[in-house]
Formats: structure tokens, C-alpha cells, sequence
């Protein structure tokens, strides 16, 4: 649940390799604090075991390399770990200190569990796969992180629980969300228009002169589809591709194109892609509860992030220079990957002598 609170923390890039040491702050949040050699430990043991690395990466997708000594690592792997170790301090400062919460250790365990099982679901979906157990990557983690990451489930879960528009995720709840959003889950069968973008003009015009899916497909679309009137297949809730098809096809009405393409790249060409619902069947909710289940996650995701950088907007945070810098991007505060000038940028090789200078 720390990682619905977090989300992913997209991947920085950057090539300069950092050394980690040192005993004093790496990263603080008030009065929350990771000492340099404990976040120096932290990341050395992701970057020496492959299992833990492997779980690690699933959650939160980056490259733990090793840099040129066997005490640094990438700049970018450690703002990513560093960013999540400061959104882990700010979020227990508020929960231990504003909302009196202190996980006894019953409610650790749980979180415990939780946090694995939580692991496991996402390198289930990560490649390439994990060969060890989830316990085995838990398991290598030094003890103050093993620790620091249960305490941060812990107040994560119950942070998340206590938002206004989180939805907990039970069967009762997941049922009287599907009763409420029944159309949203009806199985969806599309026909598509896949249009040269030369040829999106006349498709244009063809339409608003009231041409139908089917002849607007055989005329322009230039998808082996076409032959079939654009006819694409059904997709209900519980395919893969259901929430595609239904974002791609939410701007449109029903049997109609919409005015606006998405443009795609289709075999190494630009396309610009037209879909349309051309019938709609509701599905019973047996059939659509994993997709349910999957929009009522996302929903508490995008709560908890609301939240999650409401605290670190208003958190006193310090990063040291060696992890990272603190900054503004455009999903919130976080932590980036120092920016150094490239190589090819540097064109001088002269060192600079009191006789060459200018300035004696």
C-alpha cells in the first residue's frame, strides 16, 4: 500500500556514478532522518542481491548498476530510493505525530504481509522474473530497512484508510461501486478506423455527411479490418485489454467516430486511429470484478497521491547532494538525479596555469 501512496517513481536518467558515505543526514522529513551510512547500506545491499533488487525493481522500476567502486551506485537509482525513503518519513511524521497512530505488533505483522504480498503481485507482472521467494529478497535487506519498510506499510495502510475518497476494497464495497457504475464494466465490441493522416480530412468530411462505421472503415482504414467494416472483436471486463479499449473509445458515442484521433505508430508509419463502440452488453459482476477491484486501486492511488504531496509540500526536507536534489516536478515534490554536463559538452582538455591565465 506504501507503493499506491508513492506510485512509481518514473526512472531519472543520468550516467554520473555516486559515491555513498558518510554518518551524517542522507535524507530528512521534520524530524524523520536516514543517516548517509544507513542509506549507503540500504542501497548496497539492493545493488549486491539479485533478489532483492529484482522485487525492488518491480515496485519501483530503475537500475540498481554498481558504479566503478563497490560502494556507489548509479545517481539515478539512489534519487529513486532516496525519494522514497523521504516519502516514507514524511508520511509516518504525520501519522505518528497528527493522527496519534503507533502500529502495535499485531498490525506490523499484517503490514509485513502485506508489503510482501504486495511485492510478489508486482514482480509477478515485472521481466524478467524473479527467481527467489519474496522472503528471500525480504529476508537480505539490512534490519533497519526491513524495518523501516514495515513501519511505512503499516502507516501507509492506515493512512489510506482514513481519506475521505479512498474506497476500501472490500466485496461489499466493490459490489455497491459496480452497482452504481454498471455501464462503465458492459462488454464492449468496437469496430476501427486506422486512417492515413493525409486522409483524416476527406474521413472528416465522409462522416459528417453521414456516412456510417462500416463504410467509413472500408473506404479509409487502412487495418485488415477494414474488409469486415472496421469490425474489431468484443472485449469484456475480465480481458487484458478491456481498460484500453474502453479509454480509447471513451470520447466517442455510440455506432459514431469520434471527431478527435489518437495518432499511433502502426508498422513504423503514423496512424491516426478511430474507434467506436458498436454494441455494449452488461456484464454481471462476477465477470467484472477484477476490473472493479483494478479502478477502485487506481482510485485510492490517485487519493493517497493528493495527500502524499500535500506532506511533502508542507515537510521541512533535506536531502544530502550525494542522493539527490529536492525539487518541484510536475507530479509534486521529489527527489532528481543531479544533472551533469555531458562529456561531449566538455570540449577544453588545458588546465588552467597562473601563466595561461587571464586572471593573474
Amino acid at each position: 500500500m506504501r507503493r499506491l501512496v508513492a506510485l512509481f517513481v518514473v526512472a531519472l536518467l543520468g550516467a554520473t556514478l555516486y559515491g555513498i558515505s558518510g554518518s551524517s543526514s542522507g535524507v530528512s522529513a521534520d524530524h524523520g532522518a536516514v543517516s548517509n551510512y544507513t542509506l549507503s547500506a540500504e542501497l548496497s545491499a539492493i545493488a549486491h542481491n539479485p533478489d532483492l533488487e529484482c522485487y525492488i525493481n518491480a515496485l519501483d522500476p530503475t537500475s540498481y548498476t554498481l558504479g566503478a567502486g563497490g560502494d556507489s551506485v548509479n545517481a539515478s537509482a539512489a534519487a529513486v530510493w532516496a525519494n522514497l525513503r523521504v516519502e516514507g518519513l514524511a508520511i509516518n511524521e504525520y501519522v505518528t505525530t497528527i493522527l496519534k497512530y503507533h502500529p502495535d505488533a499485531a498490525q506490523l505483522a499484517a503490514a509485513k504481509t502485506s508489503l510482501e504480498s504486495e511485492m510478489t503481485e508486482e514482480a509477478a507482472n515485472s521481466s524478467p522474473k524473479c527467481t527467489g521467494t519474496v522472503a528471500e529478497a525480504v529476508a537480505e535487506m539490512p534490519a533497519e530497512m526491513r524495518s523501516s519498510e514495515i513501519q511505512s506499510q503499516a502507516t501507509s495502510l492506515y493512512l489510506v484508510k482514513k481519506l475521505n475518497e479512498t474506497i476500501p476494497l472490500t466485496v461489499t464495497s466493490m459490489k455497491a461501486y459496480y452497482q452504481s457504475h454498471t455501464s462503465d464494466y458492459d462488454t464492449l465490441c468496437v469496430s476501427i478506423a486506422l486512417v492515413l493522416p493525409a486522409s483524416v480530412g476527406a474521413f472528416d468530411k465522409t462522416e459528417a455527411a453521414g456516412a456510417s462505421v462500416a463504410t467509413l472503415a472500408k473506404d479509409y482504414s487502412q487495418d485488415p479490418s477494414a474488409t469486415k467494416g472496421g469490425a474489431y472483436g468484443c472485449f469484456a471486463p475480465s480481458n487484458e485489454s478491456f481498460a484500453s479499449v474502453r479509454a480509447d473509445a471513451a470520447s466517442g458515442t455510440f455506432d459514431t467516430f469520434p471527431t478527435t484521433p489518437q495518432y499511433i505508430d502502426y508498422n513504423g508509419s503514423e496512424y491516426a486511429l478511430f474507434v467506436a463502440v458498436t454494441k455494449r452488453t452488461a456484464t454481471p459482476y462476477a465477470e467484472a470484478a477484477e476490473a472493479v477491484l483494478s479502478d477502485l486501486q487506481n482510485l485510492n492511488a490517485q487519493a493517497a497521491s493528493k495527500v502524499k504531496n500535500s506532506l511533502l509540500g508542507a515537510a521541512a526536507v533535506h536531502v544530502d547532494p550525494s542522493f539527490g536534489q529536492w525539487g518541484l516536478n510536475t507530479t509534486g515534490p521529489e527527489v532528481f538525479a543531479p544533472t551533469v554536463p555531458a562529456k561531449v559538452n566538455v570540449t577544453g582538455t588545458k588546465k588552467l596555469t597562473s601563466g595561461s591565465s587571464t586572471y593573474k
